[in-house]
């Protein structure tokens, strides 16, 4: 990625392209450059990419939760003059996309979920993580993922980090425990807005069935599956995840492209 970070007032966040608003919202252990390929193929489509990081580990610590974060994205928007905008959310950025839309019905006219949190997820494939151990948070973060190859060292070294940092790890906790308290399965039937759920086959996280209930309990929604892939679809297959999304929003969205 070749863009630089903006920061402005509490926001610090990636910005390129112009039209219709995409914000893009990472999980509770990725970062920006899990979706590279998005932010490069749609920032030259005719779409306002943009990527805000999450305050996961800066939010005074009782209010570390999906409510306070979905509050984040709605003051971000309006930082930034949004008007409507569509929703993209990987895990928690999933399940914090959702919960902002339930608030914001308003404001948000697409979502787009792939490996979404708010009905069910395995922590960390099933077990929180021991700290340091090395060894055993580069297996569990391999696991993430269908071809282990993809977890590079860089990836396993921010999230054995993470969690070594005793404020960090506390903070992913608290969220862990707020993405359990905060099911979505009774608003999503209210959900009328188009939806866009991304998942892969072999996602360990949030497995096939979740994508299949979220499809069944929201009202306007697709399902596209991803053979040979894991929580992170956008990562794995980022040539198609692009061809599944841009499909998707010329079908819903081109009259405002």
């Amino acid at each position: 990625m070749k863009y630089t970070l903006k920061k402005e007032n509490k926001y610090t966040f990636l910005e390129s392209g112009e039209g219709t608003p995409l914000i893009i919202l990472h999980g509770l252990m990725g970062n920006l450059s899990n979706f590279d390929g998005v932010f490069d193929h749609f920032s030259n489509l005719g779409y306002l990419v943009i990527m805000p990081e999450l305050p996961l580990y800066t939010l005074p610590l009782l209010k570390t939760n999906v409510k306070n974060l979905s509050g984040f994205v709605k003051s971000f928007a309006k930082h930034l003059g949004l008007k409507k905008y569509i929703l993209i959310g990987n895990s928690l950025g999933g399940h914090v996309a959702l919960y902002h839309t339930k608030l914001n019905s308003d404001k948000v006219i697409g979502l787009v979920l792939t490996g979404s949190s708010g009905l069910y997820e395995n922590a960390m494939g099933g077990s929180y993580p021991k700290r340091g151990d090395y060894e055993y948070i580069k297996n569990k973060t391999q696991d993430v993922f269908y071809d282990p190859k993809i977890a590079t060292k860089e990836v396993v070294d921010d999230v054995f980090n993470t969690l070594n940092d005793r404020s960090k790890l506390i903070r992913t906790l608290a969220i862990a425990k707020s993405a359990i308290r905060h099911n979505m399965a009774k608003d999503l039937p209210n959900m009328h807005l188009p939806t866009c759920l991304l998942w892969g086959k072999n996602d360990n996280v949030t497995p096939p069935e979740v994508a299949e209930e979220f499809h069944k309990l929201l009202p306007n929604s697709e399902l596209h599956w991803f053979d040979k892939c894991g929580h992170a679809p956008m990562m794995e297959h980022p040539d198609l995840f692009n061809t599944y999304l841009e499909a998707w929003l010329k079908k819903h969205f081109s009259q405002i492209s």
